[in-house]
């Protein structure tokens, strides 16, 4: 049962290979039908010149032959008659007129001595009458034409080709000269016509072989100049999946070689650029990383000591000199801003590098989004929309920047008081954050989400470090969800996040782990 299964799956897969190899793309289904459109036009116009050609010698020569025995027997039985002969007598030289080498019917026709017209028939009484021939041919041949020295006699034979019953005939008629009987002659053309239809039947099947060969013959060149086209088609998709050590294998001096040529080429210099760029990217990244890690033992002791003055600004005892304070003040706030940036670009580093990853927890959506904001004092100016009970498997740190980044962007560019509505889509979690205030201008929603984009290039300096909302995206992004930028209808700006319920199946699909890290911009204001 085994062997048989195996043979029946392996004649199917044979199947499948050929007929993948027989169908025909767009560029091979034009070669082969233009092959057999000019195979069909010349085979059809060959075969209907021979035709034409074949027709016209065999009934010429059929034809020349049956109206010479005819005349000839005219001069010599018919010939031989009275000027008045008698029934019997035309009744008997037509019998012998029709027993000549052409075996053609005869019919006479003549006055005999009384005036009274008599008929000589080779066929006896049913046999070929004056009926049978034609009016024009009748009245052609016994008219008398003028004699002149270019026509020296006043009578001559006329034929004329008819169909009677589906059978071809040829019919001639004459008159003697100098008084006797008038002659007709009919005869049968149907083996010429047999002959003739087995001509075309020959020639037609000889055009069918002819158009299947034209395209075996355009299939056969259509597959040995479409196949380097298929391998460069190939080559170019599996270059552009990012395989760029593909190449071609050069063979031949034509075009196709040289553009195989042109390709490897082009996927060389590809391949060393994408490296240079790569090399490059690794390095820019390294470096910030460094930077930021650099800066973070050097930030601590500041840090300490910013933290020192701020608790000597905010004692009674006035321990800092009033011409200090402002100062003081301003390093503090340049302090803790510069301590956000480095946790923001090592927050960064991490995406860019591929490291950054989940730590799933079964969250309460409600609890999660009020956490966030009494965690930041905004109590006061935030209204929460959001049905308690509502659970999603997801990052609650990550969740809890993507949360801060959108509230406090609104807060401080928007307008009080910002509302957050949590609702249900199938399978996806939808938190939207709407501020009342002017909205964002058009040509600035493009990029409200790249990294240290300033709105107006009047405000260089800001308090944020124009990365949060860059961060929420890529947090976003991990979790498998988006989030959106717009205008809402009755004003200000509306954030649309968008999460899946259950975030588990992601980092299942992408084996991803569940190591913590870091998180910046957690439990800050967002930037």
């Amino acid at each position: 049962m085994t062997d048989t299964q195996g043979g029946l799956r392996g004649w199917t897969a044979g199947r499948k290979g050929s007929l993948s190899r027989l169908r025909f793309t767009s560029l091979r289904l034009r070669l082969v039908v233009v092959f057999g459109l000019v195979a069909l036009t010349a085979a059809v116009s060959a075969s209907g010149i021979a035709y034409w050609l074949n027709r016209e010698a065999v009934l010429t020569r059929a034809q020349d032959a049956v109206l010479r025995d005819f005349q000839q027997e005219m001069q010599n039985r018919a010939g031989a008659l009275p000027v008045h002969p008698s029934q019997d007598e035309l009744q008997h030289a037509a019998g012998q007129m029709a027993g000549s080498s052409q075996r053609f019917s005869v019919l006479l026709v003549a006055q005999d001595p009384s005036g009274k017209t008599v008929y000589g028939n080779s066929g006896g009484i049913n046999g070929f009458a004056l009926e049978d021939v034609p009016r024009s041919l009748r009245a052609a041949v016994n008219k008398r034409q003028k004699v002149t020295d270019a026509n020296r006699s006043p009578y001559h034979l006329y034929w004329q080709r008819i169909d009677e019953h589906g059978t071809p005939y040829l019919v001639a008629g004459t008159r003697l000269i100098g008084g006797g009987p008038t002659g007709y002659m009919a005869k049968s053309l149907e083996p010429e016509a047999k002959d003739l239809n087995s001509l075309a039947w020959s020639l037609g099947i000889a055009t069918g072989l002819a158009l299947i060969g034209s395209a075996l013959l355009a299939q056969a060149a259509a597959t040995t100049v479409l196949k380097p086209v298929q391998r460069l088609g190939v080559a170019a998709r599996s270059l552009g999946e990012g395989k760029l050590d593909t190449r071609l294998r050069v063979t031949g001096t034509d075009e196709l070689a040289d553009l195989s040529r042109t390709f490897n080429n082009a996927a060389e210099a590809l391949e060393k650029r994408v490296a240079d760029m790569a090399a490059r990217d690794d390095a820019s990244r390294r470096f910030v990383a460094d930077m930021s890690h650099e800066l973070r033992t050097p930030l601590t002791a500041i840090t300490a000591v910013t933290e020192v003055l701020e608790e000597e600004l905010e004692s009674e005892a006035g321990g800092i000199d009033p011409m200090v304070e402002p100062a003081v003040r301003l390093v503090v706030s340049e302090t803790r801003r510069l301590n956000d940036l480095v946790e923001n670009l090592m927050e960064v580093t991490r995406f860019d590098a591929g490291t950054a990853r989940l730590v799933l927890d079964d969250v309460d959506i409600a609890d999660q989004i009020t956490a966030c904001i009494d965690a930041r004092a905004w109590l006061d100016a935030v209204e929460l929309d959001a049905e308690r009970g509502t659970h999603a498997r997801l990052d609650p740190r990550r969740l809890d920047v993507i949360l801060a980044n959108l509230i406090g962007n609104a807060l401080k560019h928007g307008g009080s008081p910002v509302r957050v509505s949590v609702r249900i889509d199938g399978e996806d979690l939808v938190i939207a954050v709407r501020d009342h205030g002017p909205g964002i201008p058009e040509d600035v929603l493009p990029h409200v989400f790249d990294r240290f984009y300033k709105a107006s290039a009047s405000r260089p300096r800001s308090e944020g470090s124009g990365l949060g909302l860059s961060i929420a995206l890529e947090n976003a992004h991990i979790h498998g969800g988006e989030i959106t930028a717009a205008n809402s209808p009755d004003g200000g700006a509306v954030f649309t996040l968008r999460l899946p319920r259950d975030a588990s199946q992601l980092t299942e699909e992408n084996g991803e782990g569940t190591k913590n890290d870091e998180i910046g911009n957690s439990g800050k204001e967002g930037s």
